[in-house]
């Protein structure tokens, strides 16, 4: 029998409502306190408030698990294993909440053995909740028992592909500035989304590649689930699965290598085959077909049974 973790993802809804409740209590508050961490990053009363009371919670229901939060750090559980940890980002996106713009969410997620589980991501603003379970499938709604699965797009070809991501000059950090701006230019839309958007958008198919290149542990690991299991792919920018380098690459599955020749970064000098601004011809089976002047394309969501 195949392992549940339902039970964990009822306790993240529960957490998600508190978190709710608390931040969209404090937003567009107009005695918020914010203050700017030593990585020139806000923090706001609410980012404090929202982790205290998951811990609190926490250490009712899960007193065995570890946590580990943005605001607080790491705390044991009375286990001693380490088997699990809960991984908390209190307000993802918290220029937003302190701009008064709705593009922020609470990020929870269990990691159990070294791999996330269960992820729940609920952005009370924007009135929108994703979560997934492992070998569970991903999926959006307000509540548990209301939910719609979601699923990755079909989109073949980086032509046809829509790319989200946060702030641009951010890849000049990393030395990928060009290769970045190369991307933009070869897909199809790119927005800046931000934050934990455009990875939600790339679960449910709207977007077709997310990418930021400096992040945490607790700004992807509920994000890393909810892809996966809506069918897409996630990993480093030096392609290790999970939410476990210090940057973030997310597609439907079928761009990723696409993606990875132009946005590939691996500090010890190894590289993929280089990107280029010249568009290849379409061949193959992902070519889109043409009748006359007009391009079928196919924008769909993938079948939870489809392998490719």
């Amino acid at each position: 029998m195949a392992h549940s973790w339902n039970d964990d993802v009822r306790l993240a809804h529960v957490l998600a409502d508190t978190a709710d409740n608390l931040s969209m209590e404090r937003f567009g508050a107009i005695d918020l306190q914010v203050a700017t961490k030593p990585d020139m990053t806000y923090v706001t009363d609410s980012d404090q408030a929202v982790e205290a009371a998951i811990r609190r919670h926490l250490r009712t229901a899960r007193t065995r698990d570890d946590v580990l939060g943005e605001e607080q750090g790491a705390a044991a559980g009375t286990s001693g294993t380490h088997e699990r940890r809960w991984i908390i980002d209190p307000i993802d996106g918290t220029s937003n909440f302190v701009r008064g713009v709705p593009v922020w969410a609470t990020l929870i997620a269990l990691e159990e053995e070294g791999e996330i589980v269960v992820g729940c991501v609920s952005a009370p603003a924007l009135g929108r909740r994703w979560w997934a379970a492992k070998g569970s499938g991903a999926f959006t709604g307000k509540s548990f028992m209301q939910a719609r699965e979601i699923r990755c797009s079909q989109v073949a070809s980086l032509d046809d592909a829509s790319f989200s991501y946060s702030a641009a000059e951010s890849w000049e950090d990393i030395g990928q500035e060009e290769a970045f701006a190369a991307l933009t230019r070869r897909c199809w839309r790119t927005r800046g989304y931000g934050d934990f958007w455009s990875y939600m958008l790339v679960a449910e198919g709207a977007v077709d590649i997310a990418a930021e290149p400096e992040l945490k542990v607790w700004d992807m690991a509920a994000l890393d689930v909810v892809v996966t299991e809506a069918g897409g792919r996630f990993t480093s920018l030096a392609g290790e699965p999970g939410p476990w380098g210090a940057n973030a690459l997310a597609t439907n599955g079928r761009l990723h290598e696409a993606a990875m020749a132009y946005l590939g970064h691996f500090p010890d000098g190894a590289e993929l085959p280089g990107w280029t601004d010249e568009e290849p011809p379409a061949d193959g089976d992902d070519a889109p077909e043409v009748e006359g002047n007009v391009r079928a394309l196919t924008f769909g969501r993938r079948d939870r049974t489809d392998p490719s």
